[in-house]
Formats: C-alpha cells, sequence, structure tokens
C-alpha cells in the first residue's frame, strides 16, 4: 500500500494546491502567493512528500527485524534516497538559486539509479546475465520478450519525470502546471505497469519455492479417461 502511495505524491500535491485555493478563495482575490508562499501550505508540501516514503521505509525496518536479512535494509536506503531527493526539489522550489539546483540534480539522480536497480533487478527479476532469455529471467510469464523490453524502457523513462519539476519544459501551448498534472497521472499508471511485473516475479518465485502452482487444477475429469 505505501508503494502506491509513493506514487500518488504528485497528484496530492496538486490536491494541496487545489484545496488552498479554493479555501483561500484565490479564484477571487487572484493573489496565489497566498498558498505558495504560506508557512502552513510549505508544511503540509514536505509532509506530503515524505510521508509515504517514511511509511515504506519503517516497513523495510519492521521486515529486517522480523527476517534478519539486510536486503529490508538496501531497501530502506532505497525510500530514503527518495526522501532527500523529494526534500530537495520542494525546497528548490522555494529557494532557487544554484547551489540547491545542483543538490536537487545530485540527490535526484541518486535516489532515480537506486529505484530503477531495484525495479529491474530486485522487483522484475530482469537484468539477468546468465538467463536464457537475454538480460530478463528464466521464467516468463508473457511468450513475447519484447513486451518485457518495451516496459522496461517505459519504467526507464517515466522514472525521469522528476526532471520536469527543475527543468519546467514546455510543450508547445501546454502550461507547465498542465504539464506537471499530466506527468502525475503518468506515474500513476507506471506504478500499475509496474504492479504488473513485480506480482509476475513474486509469483514465478512462489512457484520455484514450491508455495504455489502455475496454474490452478479444475475439478473436471478428463472425458476420455471414462471411456
Amino acid at each position: 500500500m505505501a508503494d502506491q502511495l509513493t506514487s500518488q505524491i504528485p497528484l496530492l500535491r496538486h490536491l494541496e494546491t487545489t484545496s488552498c485555493h479554493i479555501l483561500s478563495r484565490v479564484f477571487k482575490t487572484h493573489h496565489p502567493e497566498t498558498c505558495h508562499s504560506g508557512r502552513l501550505y510549505m508544511e503540509i508540501t514536505y509532509i506530503i512528500s515524505f510521508l509515504p516514503y517514511f511509511w515504506r521505509a519503517l516497513q523495510c525496518i519492521r521486515r529486517w527485524f522480523d527476517d534478519s536479512d539486510v536486503a529490508h535494509l538496501a531497501n530502506m536506503g532505497k525510500y530514503v534516497s527518495a526522501m532527500v531527493a523529494a526534500g530537495a526539489r520542494v525546497t528548490y522550489g522555494r529557494q532557487d538559486n544554484n547551489i540547491m539546483f545542483v543538490l536537487v540534480i545530485i540527490t535526484s539522480v541518486i535516489a532515480t539509479m537506486y529505484q530503477l536497480y531495484w525495479d529491474f533487478v530486485k522487483d522484475w527479476g530482469f537484468l539477468n546475465r546468465n538467463s536464457r532469455n537475454a538480460w530478463l529471467r528464466d521464467d516468463l510469464v508473457l511468450k513475447n520478450k519484447r513486451i518485457y523490453y518495451m516496459s522496461m524502457a517505459f519504467n526507464f523513462v517515466l522514472r525521469l519525470t522528476w526532471s520536469e519539476t527543475v527543468m519546467h519544459f514546455k510543450v508547445g501551448p501546454v502550461q507547465t502546471r498542465l504539464l506537471e498534472f499530466l506527468l502525475a497521472s503518468l506515474e500513476v499508471i507506471r506504478r500499475g505497469h509496474w504492479n504488473f511485473y513485480r506480482l509476475e516475479n513474486e509469483h514465478l518465485n512462489n512457484v520455484g519455492h514450491y508455495r504455489a502452482v502455475k496454474t490452478v487444477p479444475l475439478p473436471f475429469r478428463d472425458a476420455d479417461s471414462d471411456n
């Protein structure tokens, strides 16, 4: 659940902005700085940006205590790096200077590389050099391997959408705020797409450890065996 919330952060921040504009009647006063420069608004922004990652990091610590598997601590590091990067980007929105820009780039690149490695190697089980399916894994549910390679490229591109928050791209007549909203929606789609391969890998691992079966036998007898 916490993983799903991490992908909802951009949309939650848009919801925060919309709520502030409505409650402060910005649409009538035409003074948006009432929200964006307010102390309470910024505090809520930091909370929204941190909380899902913080919850997920706590889950990793709890699993480490239960299983004593250091992989959970490594996973926790991924969420800590994401928190640092998110905090840097929020701060850069208020302090637009060269130092903060460099800090945002460094922290975001590190967090993104961490996330991509975990997506492909740990969560999806891909990038296996010795696999009979090049750079994937031995067992695949889908027969068309191209889908997996395309999915990796799709996930890679959408992991970089944070760059819009610092670069402020302009696509024709599309305004920056609208583009941010569209990218936030794409992040939700990316998470749903990520879920499919995460569950596929988990299921195949369970099958490999005899905790599940690939197909569920139906309670029907073969007609040929009755003859």
